[in-house]
């Protein structure tokens, strides 16, 4: 787990919160214009947060979506770690139990999101079914 320090330095979690909410509006609207239905944003569990829950047709997507300014740090995709992925799994279950919508298929998607200095969206890139959930 990486280390984080206790307190960020004045205006840089207001500026990560800003960037990861562009992000998640930018791929809301893609998702939209490709057909998914956008059922529900940021809720909150016990493990940790789901960005979006959405329908893709009869199917519920868990929709992790990572935001990057630059590639120093790798691409966007690659921080859904298997950590995260076991965190996102999590959730989904506990979403799919608290609302009995657990015979219903469900998947992992992630959303890559590269935005550019004037934080507009470069590049996006849509993985469905990103990971398996393990056995």
């Amino acid at each position: 787990r990486p280390h984080r320090p206790e307190k960020m330095p004045a205006g840089l979690e207001e500026t990560i919160r800003a960037l990861g909410a562009a992000g998640e509006a930018a791929a809301a609207a893609l998702l939209r214009r490709r057909g998914y239905r956008i059922v529900a944003r940021n809720v909150r569990t016990r493990f940790g947060e789901l960005d979006l829950v959405a329908r893709e047709g009869e199917t519920i997507c868990f929709v992790e979506i990572k935001t990057r300014r630059s590639l120093m740090f790798g691409w966007p995709q690659e921080a859904v770690t298997r950590r995260k992925q076991w965190h996102l799994v999590r959730m989904a279950q506990w979403y799919l139990k608290a609302r009995r919508l657990t015979a219903v298929p469900a998947r992992f998607d992630v959303v890559a999101v590269l935005m550019g200095p004037d934080d507009r969206p470069t590049q996006i890139e849509v993985i469905p079914n990103a990971f398996e959930v393990p056995s």
